[in-house]
């Protein structure tokens, strides 16, 4: 991926971290050992001291049906609640019990101080922005972007051998089986003359009496240095531009109609979080492309 994306864009080190503001105080998060002794005021020392609380207070939940389970069987109820649960249902409008255990588990659980949000080997942010990157992708004499155009008026026109569609797969199938929900967001932007605003790029406010569910802070993402600053609040919504596919068993079963209905078209391949019905992150969008490229090119 980033041998490819390389062609694009030169790149600057990011590690994003995250604090949850919990009854007007800020936590790491996701919960690790710093966690632990910030809100209980203990003093654990190393890892063990983390796993040994945590299997004390964790609580059995076989089989995992939710994301609800998911959680409480790592760590117990009372970080669940304080944690998830009402973050969940502000971001969801769901109770965490009614969601696939994706939602909640692709959070990790921490046993030492690590306050690094990811994991992963390597952490990057195309260095002048992701604008900037996808302006040279789509700058190829090959591709030609037609924008605020319906496919749906111009297809009939469009001679092709293979179509690779990223919109609603319910909006293709003309809703025949009904129509897929997503969350959105309403963002409101705020300026603020002071050098930084909060203590992280990203903090979450896992309060249910707190309208929006997370603040960021751009500057912290792109490493700008200015003397004033300005933040976004998120406030998730049902109607608006598609982000989140929910995660729930009804919503699977009308996606699985959807997906059998397109091993009938030979030329058409979905892709992406509206064509799939999938939460995908950006490095997964990147590998599920460059497998669907390869895919095409070897003819499978």
């Amino acid at each position: 991926m980033i041998k490819y994306l390389s062609r694009f864009t030169e790149w600057k080190k990011y590690e994003h971290k995250v604090l949850a503001n919990l009854n007007g105080k800020n936590y790491p998060f996701p919960i690790n050992r710093l966690t632990l002794n910030m809100l209980y005021n203990f003093n654990f020392k190393n890892d063990s001291d983390t796993t040994n609380y945590f299997e004390k207070v964790k609580e059995n939940r076989s089989p995992i049906l939710n994301s609800e389970d998911i959680i409480v069987n790592q760590i117990g109820y009372d970080l669940f609640e304080k944690f998830y649960k009402y973050y969940t249902k502000k971001q969801w409008n769901l109770e965490p019990k009614e969601l696939h255990p994706q939602v909640c588990g692709r959070i990790p659980v921490r046993f030492n101080n690590d306050v690094k949000y990811f994991a992963d080997k390597y952490q990057l942010m195309p260095s002048e922005g992701y604008t900037a990157m996808f302006k040279k992708i789509l700058a190829n004499k090959n591709i030609e972007i037609i924008l605020d155009c319906d496919y749906k008026k111009v297809i009939t026109d469009v001679k092709f051998n293979t179509m690779i569609y990223t919109g609603p797969i319910d909006y293709f199938f003309d809703y025949t089986f009904g129509k897929l929900p997503f969350r959105s967001l309403k963002f409101e932007f705020i300026n603020y003359n002071t050098e930084f605003y909060q203590e992280a790029a990203q903090v979450n406010y896992v309060n249910s009496n707190i309208p929006y569910t997370r603040v960021i802070e751009h500057k912290q993402l792109t490493g700008q240095k200015s003397d004033s600053t300005t933040i976004s609040r998120e406030y998730p919504q049902l109607e608006g531009e598609p982000y989140y596919p929910i995660p729930t068993e009804e919503n699977r079963k009308t996606f699985l109609l959807y997906e059998k209905e397109t091993s009938k078209l030979d030329n058409v391949i979905f892709c992406g979080r509206l064509a799939e019905y999938q939460y995908y992150n950006m490095d997964q969008v990147v590998a599920n492309t460059l497998k669907r490229f390869r895919e095409i090119t070897n003819g499978k």
